[in-house]
């Protein structure tokens, strides 16, 4: 019988992350590379890696994930994101110290549109009274 696989979509501005962890050695796959490879910068590497250590999962899952769009600060966001959601689908009780460090939640932020007879989102052009 195959193993049970944990499907979830992570995002963060225009990135979207779509998951898939499974119980193994803890291998990351991501866009076909390794984690080293996609995100050479430690500080990202723990973004990504912060749900597993919050659940003391650590080298317990491997991860697959397929990520397109937003910088790559942001993909990492997004992954992290997504590995969160999908751990609550192999285990719901580990909601608490997921939620509790804000990894459930989809973080809102995002570039604001430029409006029409601005300069920029909310810049103006620079006013002359005479």
């Amino acid at each position: 019988m195959p193993e049970k696989r944990y499907y979830a979509t992570g995002k963060r501005k225009t990135a979207v992350a779509r998951v898939w962890i499974k119980q193994g050695p803890g291998n990351y796959i991501i866009n076909g590379r390794t984690l080293d490879e996609y995100f050479p910068l430690e500080e990202l590497k723990l973004t990504v890696s912060k749900p597993f250590m919050l659940t003391d999962n650590i080298g317990k899952f491997d991860v697959v994930a397929n990520i397109y769009g937003g910088g790559i600060p942001a993909q990492a966001w997004a992954l992290g994101h997504g590995i969160a959601k999908a751990l609550l689908e192999y285990n719901v009780n580990l909601r608490a110290p997921l939620k509790k460090q804000g990894l459930i939640t989809r973080d809102p932020r995002a570039k604001e549109r430029k409006k029409y007879g601005k300069k920029g989102a909310r810049a103006s052009f620079q006013f002359s009274k005479r």
